[in-house]
């Protein structure tokens, strides 16, 4: 008689080997899982430099989604009618490695100076923290984050922005 709660004729691992886990699951020691968080394409559509010299607040739209953003104009310069592409990453490692908290407190550029980064291929990033999500109308929510004092707000269905955690994560944008 088969013993109960076997699968048919499929080995059992033997109790010297650890259990396989996944990521995402209790018990998991997987760190790799897919860095970018969000991804967008924007028209910008507001430019306000007046309240700070260095400082300007952009605002972007599509179809579903809509941003504003406090951004570094001498750094990353921006006209209405311009596009760019926003991303958030969980970090700016390629393959979706997490950063060691050890290592992390020096500058990203002196560590991974040799090694591939998501920011190779950005124009401007910066790192930040989601500090706060709203309901908002029906489907929509509203993400807030901020980055050193430069604050990113983001609305949008919630099918596009559930990714995003109250957690630490990189601002990615290009032209």
């Amino acid at each position: 008689m088969p013993e109960p709660f076997l699968p048919c004729n499929l080995p059992v691992a033997p109790p010297s080997e650890p259990l396989q886990t996944f990521a995402g699951l209790p018990g998991s020691t997987n760190t790799m899982s897919e860095p970018i968080l969000f991804d967008s394409t924007f028209t910008i559509t507001a430019f306000d430099q007046h309240k700070y010299d260095r400082v300007a607040r952009i605002s972007g739209e599509r179809e579903d989604l809509k941003f504003s953003l406090d951004i570094h104009v001498e750094l990353y310069p921006v006209a209405v009618g311009e596009t760019v592409q926003l991303s958030l990453a969980s970090t700016l490692s390629p393959d979706g490695a997490k950063e060691d908290p050890a290592e992390s407190k020096t500058g990203w550029k002196e560590n991974k100076a040799a090694e591939p980064s998501l920011a190779d291929t950005y124009d401007y990033v910066c790192h930040g923290k989601v500090y706060r999500f709203e309901e908002g109308n029906g489907e929509f929510i509203k993400a807030y984050a901020s980055f050193g004092g430069l604050l990113l707000f983001l609305e949008g269905p919630h099918k596009k922005l559930s990714s995003m955690r109250h957690e630490y994560v990189y601002l990615l944008m290009k032209k």
